[in-house]
């Protein structure tokens, strides 16, 4: 094959574009609906995928998009989180100019905590400076996708923009009262745009969709800067870049959208937020069929993490009522399946199920315990919890709100380990 010189430009175009970006991913949110799953961690400290954790995937994009220069805003219980980011992310190189920076809440620019999204980025507006970047890439830190920033870019500095919103289309009663939603003329300039409505405006051509705004933003520096420093003045703004701040500046500002999606195709590229816990069960459980959408094992985009260094699973006994044995499931290392049978199950680092039970369309988190003659369905156990014998989770509502666990409204089994303290007191 030969070598296309346009290519080789566009590459070190683009390359020279990525290192004059500085990356910011908003991670201080707790995600309330999530409810007990976040009580003592942030949102994009919880576990996701058997190894990961959500904050990986922005993190990975960044990296793998050639985007080296990241902080990483931080506020609720953000312990877990800080120790995952200094155990996994730590190694860059910084006399390379290559970091993943933690900036936690410190009242830098006011003597409040973070109060929005952009008061977030405002509070490290001395950091901005100093960095001199020309681009600025404001990521959500919860939702798990796979995205080549550089397209992004690329299409940023091309339209001549100030502003870049990366967006995707959503069903109407998926988005109304989640998502910020955009109307764009046929230049993908944004028109107009409404933070969680309750009616979100329609596609012309797709007249159930709507397009939802992925929280992901690109700036020209100066623009954000100028943008912060109004916005910071105003006493009766919320400060948040989807309330306040886009929807504002749309006559006066080139704001564009990005349309995610997959560059060989052009179809619906994936993307879950998985703010809900029957969001969190359905997109862990998607993980576990024959071909997901969602490709972990992909060598050219891969997940980075930190992991502990465990021995390989391990699946023991074989005799006919007590067989250790997974089908459809994904393992990972440290798990010790004992004597008990797993049907589409996904299990975090050292997880151990004990003989006669079983475990079906169920997530264990790391260090959850399974005793013996324990039925689970449709279930989240949270990290280090550990089961009674003779357990029955999933089977019946009443008895598990009975139980002290949360159900939601499709039926998925929240357990953790304050419910089960308070069960057994």
């Amino acid at each position: 094959m030969q070598d296309n010189p346009n290519s080789r430009v566009v590459y070190r175009y683009v390359s020279h574009l990525t290192k004059d970006t500085l990356a910011l991913v908003l991670a201080g949110g707790r995600g309330t609906r999530l409810y007990e799953l976040t009580d003592f961690r942030a949102k994009p400290a919880v576990h996701f995928g058997g190894k990961y954790r959500i904050i990986d995937f922005p993190l990975s994009n960044c990296v793998n998009s050639g985007i080296r220069q990241i902080g990483v805003l931080t506020q609720y219980k953000a312990h877990s989180l800080i120790r995952h980011l200094v155990r996994g992310w730590s190694h860059f190189k910084r006399e390379l100019g290559e970091y993943v920076e933690i900036l936690p809440a410190s009242k830098q620019a006011s003597e409040e905590w973070y109060q929005g999204t952009a008061d977030a980025v405002y509070q490290n507006l001395d950091i901005i400076r100093m960095t001199k970047p020309k681009f600025i890439l404001i990521l959500s830190g919860d939702h798990i996708y796979k995205m080549d920033y550089r397209s992004m870019l690329l299409a940023h500095v091309e339209s001549g923009a100030e502003v870049t919103i990366s967006c995707l289309e959503v069903p109407i009663e998926e988005a109304a009262g989640t998502f910020g939603v955009m109307t764009v003329d046929e230049n993908n300039r944004i028109l107009r745009f409404d933070e969680k409505p309750e009616k979100p405006t329609p596609l012309h051509d797709k007249p159930d969709l709507t397009l939802a705004s992925m929280g992901n933003y690109i700036f020209n520096t100066e623009t954000l800067l100028a943008l912060l420093e109004e916005d910071g003045k105003r006493p009766d703004s919320e400060h948040d870049f989807g309330k306040d701040i886009i929807p504002t500046i749309l006559d006066d500002y080139k704001v564009y959208a990005y349309p995610f999606r997959k560059e060989e195709t052009d179809a619906q590229a994936y993307w879950r937020d998985v703010g809900s816990l029957d969001a969190f069960w359905e997109a862990n459980m998607e993980l576990i069929s024959p071909n997901p959408e969602l490709n972990l094992y992909d060598p050219d985009w891969p997940i980075w993490t930190y992991q502990r260094q465990l021995p390989p699973a391990k699946f023991v006994f074989n005799y006919d009522d007590r067989r250790g044995m997974a089908v459809d499931s994904a393992v990972s290392g440290g798990c010790i399946i004992s004597g008990s049978y797993l049907e589409k199950a996904l299990l975090f680092s050292n997880v151990r199920t004990h003989s006669y039970s079983s475990i079906e369309q169920s997530i264990l988190l790391p260090g959850a315990i399974i005793n013996q003659h324990c039925k689970i369905k449709h279930a989240i156990i949270d990290r280090a919890c550990e089961i009674p014998e003779g357990t029955v989770i999933g089977f019946d509502v009443e008895q598990d709100k009975a139980n002290g666990f949360r159900v939601t409204a499709k039926g998925v089994v929240l357990v953790t380990r304050s419910m089960l303290e308070r069960k057994s007191g």
